[in-house]
């Protein structure tokens, strides 16, 4: 990615490159559709401050870094063996941290983002900036999608943006982000970027905090 990391990245050139073959190895599981109202929405946002719960393949910490600010923090915790991404292997972590551009700063925490500790020094390492965008994309159970979004929306601006990924009803019956989308959704500001609601996995939820 040195080649390429002090050049603008429109949302359009960004989703070209990861759902093309050479970027196979960090596509995001996710449709392109759906992918692609999510990074014109944070192309508009430009965040200053990223945080991702559930990093998996890396593609959309990459989409992240492409439309940030070209000065922008971005942290990713990733539980390695996870029970739903499963984490990514060590040898990764040198090409997650070369999507950083230009003056960006990425951050790769590999931890359970339910623990405390990991909330401390999530805190510790944002120096008191709140969130711009919080995509949350890791415990898909009811329980732990719910922590997530309890311990860390308070870290969010007014105006920034939380994402939530898999809010489409899922057949496998561990997975219950959706009825915790269902649940929140009413009380803001949101959108959902769904290809089919018949399609049984994936959809992005998408809210803006008061």
């Amino acid at each position: 990615m040195d080649k390429t990391r002090n050049e603008d990245w429109p949302a359009k050139r960004t989703m070209d490159f990861l759902f093309s073959k050479p970027a196979e190895l960090i596509t995001p599981w996710q449709f392109r559709e759906e992918m692609e109202q999510l990074a014109d929405e944070l192309e508009k946002l430009r965040p200053q401050v990223v945080v991702e719960i559930g990093t998996a393949n890396g593609g959309t910490l990459f989409m992240a870094s492409r439309v940030a600010a070209d000065d922008a923090l971005l942290i990713s915790i990733d539980l390695p063996q996870g029970p739903y991404g499963g984490g990514y292997p060590e040898w990764k972590v040198p090409v997650y941290n070369s999507f950083s551009r230009r003056k960006q700063k990425i951050e790769l925490v590999r931890d359970d983002s339910h623990a405390a500790h990991t909330f401390e020094n999530l805190k510790k390492s944002l120096g008191g900036k709140p969130i711009d965008y919080l995509f949350i994309d890791g415990d898909h159970s009811y329980a732990g999608v719910k922590q997530d979004f309890e311990m860390y929306s308070p870290l969010v601006r007014p105006g920034g943006i939380i994402v939530f990924h898999d809010i489409v009803t899922h057949p496998d019956e561990s997975t219950n982000v959706y009825k915790l989308w269902n649940e929140l959704k009413t009380g803001y500001e949101y959108r959902e970027f769904v290809k089919d609601w018949n399609q049984k996995c994936f959809g992005i939820g998408l809210i803006r905090m008061k």
